[in-house]
């Protein structure tokens, strides 16, 4: 397996020579100063590439070239931005980045509603609070028709909930919720993301499955000609957010798509902490049936409570064995060694906790240095003892 780093540019608070110290010898990174509807120019992308190797690193993966929501609408409208998105990854793939992760979330992109949620056993981590959530969607943005989109009981405790809480306390989960986290989609206002989701107002899951089915159809004719393998990435959380439609949450949702889709180049990133947000999948039983199309791993685990809300725990904690899900990946990387399609899977430590005096520097939300410095460190043991039992029973 690859060790990377997610790093967010010069911008990041952390250091690319920091990164380097961490083992991690691949980043991971994006053009984030560009936005989605410019072409990534082979200049800019070699500016970057130049920066990351005189670090003595590799960009391993392009994570991620934003898809606009018209895309997502699909139609002849769409068509503009579909080449815009064909021509940067053309020359993503011949600047010779092996890897592009993306995803196909409506509106709003991986979303939190605490970033400061403490842990009794350890620091402080990211959580999704589904009442929070409900609250925020049918009392304080008012969508129509929300109440009706989820149990009775949980919409009862959520009107509560929100009225016993402050303006300043409900002005906080809002801007957690759509104000962008790193790395996502772009800062919302509450009159922009009502606006937002009414433009998805006949978007249904059959029609927005379709319209990614067709995107990824034409990205995939592309990335083989580049060289490039594409990792979808999952809903995070893998549910419907606002009433809309997300198609990438399960695994009867990736069985359609590298069906409808057969290309070698059309693969998925396995992010253990999304699929494990749904206490109805099985991340251990996606991994091994997709183990060819893993083309990319987020190595991270997550503590779901009954109501369906979740939290960030430690790397080794949590709903996913860590342990048996490794060693899925690196029998797929024997099994590719075996059959000439050898091939690293790279992977890194996502959202690590908030721990010691990452708490007193800048921060971006879920990538402090130390939390995932030490699930990284976690993972790697793991790594070099299922390798080297691995060699033993050779």
């Amino acid at each position: 397996m690859e060790q990377t780093w997610r790093w967010f540019g010069p911008q990041d608070p952390i250091s690319l020579d920091h990164v380097r110290q961490t083992g991690a010898t691949g980043v991971v990174t994006a053009l984030h100063h560009i936005d989605d509807n410019t072409v990534w120019s082979a200049d800019e992308i070699d500016r970057r590439k130049t920066v990351i190797e005189r670090a003595g690193l590799s960009w391993s993966v392009v994570e991620s070239i934003p898809i606009p929501s018209i895309i997502k609408q699909g139609g002849a409208a769409a068509q503009k931005a579909i080449a815009v998105w064909k021509d940067s990854l053309a020359n993503v793939g011949r600047a010779g980045i092996p890897v592009v992760c993306y995803n196909f979330m409506p509106v709003v992109d991986w979303t939190r509603t605490d970033l400061l949620f403490r842990v009794p056993t350890t620091g402080y981590a990211l959580r999704f609070d589904m009442i929070d959530f409900i609250g925020y969607d049918a009392f304080v943005l008012r969508r129509a028709n929300a109440e009706g989109d989820y149990p009775a009981d949980a919409v009862r405790r959520a009107h509560s909930r929100i009225a016993s809480k402050t303006e300043a306390e409900i002005a906080l989960l809002e801007r957690n919720i759509i104000a962008g986290l790193p790395g996502g989609a772009a800062v919302q206002t509450r009159s922009s993301i009502a606006s937002e989701i009414a433009n998805f107002k006949d978007i249904d899951a059959d029609a927005m499955r379709h319209n990614m089915v067709q995107f990824v159809q034409e990205m995939s004719a592309i990335a083989e000609d580049v060289g490039v393998r594409l990792a979808i990435h999952p809903d995070d959380p893998p549910f419907s957010l606002f009433g809309l439609p997300r198609v990438v949450s399960t695994a009867e949702d990736v069985r359609h798509l590298v069906g409808a889709v057969e290309s070698p180049a059309n693969g998925i990133t396995l992010c253990a902490g999304s699929y494990g947000s749904r206490s109805d999948n099985d991340v251990l039983a996606i991994a091994s049936e997709f183990s060819s199309k893993i083309n990319f791993a987020h190595l991270r685990n997550v503590t779901i409570e009954p109501d369906g809300s979740f939290f960030e725990d430690q790397h080794l904690e949590g709903g996913t064995d860590m342990v048996a899900l490794i060693g899925i990946l690196l029998a797929e990387e024997r099994s590719a060694r075996a059959d000439t399609r050898a091939r690293q899977i790279p992977i890194r430590s996502d959202h690590g906790h908030l721990l010691g005096s990452d708490g007193e520097r800048p921060t971006n939300p879920g990538y402090s240095y130390i939390g995932r410095l030490k699930g990284l460190a976690e993972l790697r043991g793991i790594i070099r003892t299922l390798e080297s039992q691995s060699v033993g029973t050779q």
